[in-house]
């Protein structure tokens, strides 16, 4: 007998006894992205969910499902709606996306993006290393493949958004030091603790 197996989502579904629902290809793509856009299914909205289902003492889905409903009556309606909306609005605009639009958005990913933002990392490296006067430098692909984005002065580092930090439990461990980096409408606010 092996002892690793799959069970597929469908088979879970079937194995605990839960409805089953059926969409056309690309729609749960599009109704997941409306929900990231409406925040739908935020705690704030339908509750924290890890928590509520540490509550639940019940077996089975109906009887989750209405131990749900009981604490939050309102919470589907309330998240359909919101990711009802988001729909509504992708609607009004897909018409408006023709080959010119679809070329440039490509254009601004590839091109100005792409350079706007590897030019921004040495952009990041030359302020601090004039501030501590010392030099500095991008890193070769074999260093970026270990996570690193450059150097100052003979000292590794990875250049990410503040937002990483949140993250960071998640990612790979990148043994260097961080600087970390807030974009705002006025310019970049540059924090380097991390670096010091």
């Amino acid at each position: 007998m092996k002892t690793r197996f799959k069970i597929p989502f469908d088979e879970v579904k079937e194995l605990l006894g839960t409805e089953k629902f059926e969409f056309p290809k690309y729609s749960t793509q599009i109704l997941n992205l409306a929900n990231q856009n409406a925040q739908g299914t935020r705690p704030s909205v339908v509750g924290q969910m890890s928590e509520l289902i540490q509550e639940f003492s019940g077996q089975s889905v109906a009887e989750w499902e209405k131990w749900y409903i009981k604490r939050h009556p309102d919470a589907i309606e309330k998240a359909s709606q919101k990711i009802k909306e988001m729909i509504e609005n992708f609607k009004s605009v897909i018409d408006l996306i023709d080959d010119e639009m679809i070329t440039n958005w490509v254009k601004d990913l590839v091109i100005i993006k792409t350079f706007i933002g590897l030019k921004f990392q040495e952009a990041i490296l030359s302020k601090i290393a004039s501030r501590i006067k010392t030099t500095y430098k991008l890193a070769t692909p074999d260093e970026e493949s270990k996570g690193i984005d450059g150097f100052i002065g003979n000292q590794p580092v990875s250049i990410k958004p503040e937002t990483y930090k949140s993250k960071m439990s998640l990612q790979e461990k990148i043994d260097v030091k961080f600087i970390f980096y807030n974009k705002t409408k006025n310019g970049i606010i540059v924090n380097i603790e991390g670096l010091l």
